[in-house]
């Protein structure tokens, strides 16, 4: 196999027209020169320069591997030059992945931040799939559901907001002219399920827990706008995260929850490996500065 850096020395010989030359611009004896030549023409079973005059020249062989070398010589400089714009946050592309609710409060500002402050960045922004640890594990950041003070393997999990639900009532009724409901007056009403199985579920189930009860689901959906329309309906109330409720059905009321008021936090999951590059950072910088109000 053919040594790049040899190659690189014949290049120079070439360019400089002697073994004496080659060695003085790179920094060589002309006896290491000379061996990094021998061993070249080993490696390529052919000899590679010839005597001419005082100086040498490159046979056919010796003038196609300096083409190549020349080639080389171009793309490490461009890889160089391609990796430090990366290093600095200029270049590259990096990969995101976040879940509905948290699209337009959160992530768009924050993503529109981003741009303006690094505008040579692409950002591969898609909402999680079905499978969110496979997201998780492919993505550089992640945004997701999780308790606070946990920890995940090979990622690192910032915080960035609690998200605390509200209670969804319709409008005729008797606790909707209260600003806060205990959670534990609403033992007793049937309830829309607004969240599928996962920590999001886990918040609310825990939060009635502790009030003394399980809610009793009348109506399963996994949909906040859907949920509010079973609300109108007059088919039970329903727990909707404050994210959830960007669009409100006319026929609900939305009051406060207390005693315990639940609450699901929002973290950005991010590689480890990721937060080396500049851009991965200044997007945590900008999900963090750009946290919607509760």
């Amino acid at each position: 196999m053919l040594d790049v850096r040899r190659m690189q020395v014949l290049r120079a010989v070439v360019t400089s027209g002697s073994v004496t030359a080659a060695a003085a611009n790179l920094g060589y004896t002309p006896s290491a020169v000379s061996q990094q030549i021998a061993v070249l023409e080993k490696e390529a079973g052919i000899a590679l320069l010839e005597r001419f005059g005082r100086g040498v020249r490159p046979t056919a062989a010796g003038r196609l591997l300096t083409e190549h070398a020349a080639v080389i010589g171009r793309q490490v400089a461009e890889a160089e030059t391609a990796l430090a714009d990366l290093r600095a946050g200029r270049t590259g592309q990096i990969v995101v992945r976040y879940f509905a609710t948290a699209g337009a409060d959160l992530v768009a500002p924050a993503l529109a931040r981003f741009r303006a402050e690094h505008p040579g960045v692409r950002v591969d922004l898609r909402l999680v799939g079905e499978s969110a640890a496979a997201d998780e594990e492919q993505a550089d950041l992640t945004l997701v559901v999780r308790p606070r003070g946990a920890t995940g393997e090979g990622v690192r999990l910032v915080h960035l907001l609690d998200d605390p639900y509200r209670v969804v009532l319709p409008k005729g009724h008797p606790l909707a002219d209260r600003r806060a409901v205990d959670l534990a007056e609403l033992a007793d009403e049937p309830w829309v399920g607004s969240e599928r199985p996962g920590p999001c579920l886990d918040a609310v189930l825990e939060a009635c827990a502790a009030a003394g009860f399980t809610p009793d689901i009348a109506v399963e959906c996994e949909e906040y706008a859907t949920a509010q329309g079973f609300v109108a309906a007059g088919l039970g109330i329903s727990l909707v995260p404050l994210l959830g409720l960007g669009s409100r059905h006319p026929q609900v009321a939305v009051r406060r929850v207390r005693g315990p008021e639940p609450v699901r936090s929002i973290h950005a999951a991010v590689r480890e490996s990721s937060l080396a590059l500049p851009a991965v950072r200044g997007l945590l910088s900008a999900l963090q500065n750009d946290r919607p109000e509760q």
